[in-house]
């Protein structure tokens, strides 16, 4: 069994809480501009299955929302699922939200229902939580394994968002964005597979 390399360095603490909390500053800013500005709503530049400018839409999506309460439903667990992969090694936040905002965005560009757009952070979201979920799995490293049990444990019910259900709500965005998670999980696992 390989132990799992776990880079946290405390003096970077306020660095990395810097980029959490801007990310989380930033989509709420976004969503008060485009509350304030109802004529120019920037909903529209989310993720629009099947359409060249719906590409775009990969890029924009996570940081565009449809109300303040979809920004307050992803902020807190942005924070905390962030937060673990950049306690476990601040590198992996970067490959990991890259590898989950490509790939889960294609996933729901390819998808989604026609004339629909897909907006929100839950796609990384879903991908945090994926990638923190199966990493136990693949690592197969104490630590590893611990944070998946209790990441299970904890918020284990996510999982069925993603399954279509409720009207509006980009389940496809959560399905690729956690299958883009696990993925990720995989990629970057420490030890052998």
């Amino acid at each position: 069994m390989f132990k799992a390399e776990w880079q946290y360095n405390r003096r970077d603490f306020k660095a990395h809480a810097l980029v959490l909390v801007g990310f989380v500053a930033l989509i709420w800013f976004i969503e008060i501009v485009d509350w304030i500005t109802p004529w120019a709503t920037m909903d529209g530049w989310g993720i629009r299955p099947r359409t060249l400018t719906g590409l775009f839409g990969i890029a924009l999506s996570p940081f565009l929302h449809g109300s303040f309460g979809h920004v307050a439903a992803n902020s807190l667990p942005f924070l905390l699922f962030g937060g673990l992969i950049m306690l476990r090694r601040p590198s992996h936040f970067w490959t990991v939200s890259l590898i989950i905002a490509l790939l889960g965005g294609i996933g729901t560009w390819l998808t989604g229902a026609p004339n629909s757009v897909h907006i929100g952070a839950s796609g990384l979201v879903f991908g945090y939580f994926g990638f923190l979920l199966l990493l136990g799995y693949f690592e197969r490293s104490i630590p590893a394994i611990l944070q998946s049990l209790l990441i299970g444990f904890f918020y284990g019910g996510l999982i069925w968002g993603v399954l279509p259900g409720q009207i509006g709500i980009s389940w496809q965005g959560h399905l690729f964005g956690f299958l883009a998670g696990a993925l990720a999980a995989y990629l970057l696992a420490d030890g052998e597979r």
